[in-house]
């Protein structure tokens, strides 16, 4: 092992790892060392896996996935890696410095990436209409649902955190409400049952879920770009040299 745990709230999003794992499952050890977790949405479900990554020796946390923009100048497709992130009830977490910088370069020539803030919510932002209002009350540039949880198991069990996010919906479009009801809080993946379910109901957003998912593959492909830059575990490894020098 290299010391870093991974949680991904989705076996989707854990998959340009290469490697899936079921949610509630023990971490499964990626070829280069890496420890991942799926943990479900939501971030109840995240600080559980961030535990359970800690007890398995993970010495470095991450959280990984994907989120929702809302910084206007944010396309599907943009990597987030956040100076900090904000929890539900307003908690600021940093992530590790020196550890978001050197993975930020080591990106840079594969992928732009934005930094700023980022809000975790217990609910998704689905319009844009209150996308804009997060926006303007705390300034995060995208949000999600799990990295606050995350950043503070890490925080309690005195580990450096980063979180790193692909952008799908942009601050500019709604998530349909066909999409929202396919997974829940505390689920590893989507509902097929229930997305046909609710498309049946509402016929008419189909269109938006067609975008949707063209945005969800160039967030996926983004993923992917990070993953095969080996830029995880390398600099892991540098965050946990200098974390033992200090």
């Amino acid at each position: 092992m290299n010391g870093l745990g991974i949680v991904a709230a989705l076996v989707a999003e854990s998959r340009p790892l290469g490697i899936a794992s079921r949610r509630g499952a023990e971490p499964a050890t990626l070829a280069d060392g890496t420890q991942l977790i799926v943990s479900g949405v939501g971030p109840a479900a995240a600080a559980v896996g961030a535990r359970r990554l800690l007890a398995a020796g993970a010495r470095a946390l991450l959280s990984w996935g994907l989120a929702g923009g809302l910084d206007p100048s944010l396309e599907a497709g943009a990597l987030v890696l956040p100076r900090e992130v904000i929890s539900p009830e307003g908690r600021m977490f940093p992530t590790s410095p020196a550890w978001r910088e050197r993975v930020s370069e080591a990106l840079a020539t594969r992928h732009g990436v934005r930094c700023g803030r980022l809000l975790t919510c217990r609910e998704p932002l689905s319009s844009t209409a209150a996308k804009a209002l997060a926006f303007r009350q705390t300034g995060a540039v995208a949000a999600d649902m799990e990295s606050s949880a995350v950043a503070e198991v890490a925080a309690a069990g005195r580990v450096p955190f980063l979180v790193i996010r692909a952008i799908v919906d942009t601050a500019q479009e709604d998530v349909p409400e066909v999409a929202l009801s396919a997974t829940r809080a505390g689920e590893d993946g989507p509902r097929f049952d229930r997305l046909l379910a609710t498309l049946a109901r509402r016929p008419g957003e189909l269109p938006a879920l067609v975008r949707l998912a063209s945005r969800y593959r160039a967030a996926s492909r983004a993923l992917a770009a990070v993953a095969v830059s080996g830029a995880l575990a390398r600099e892991v490894s540098r965050e946990l040299s200098r974390t033992v020098c200090l």
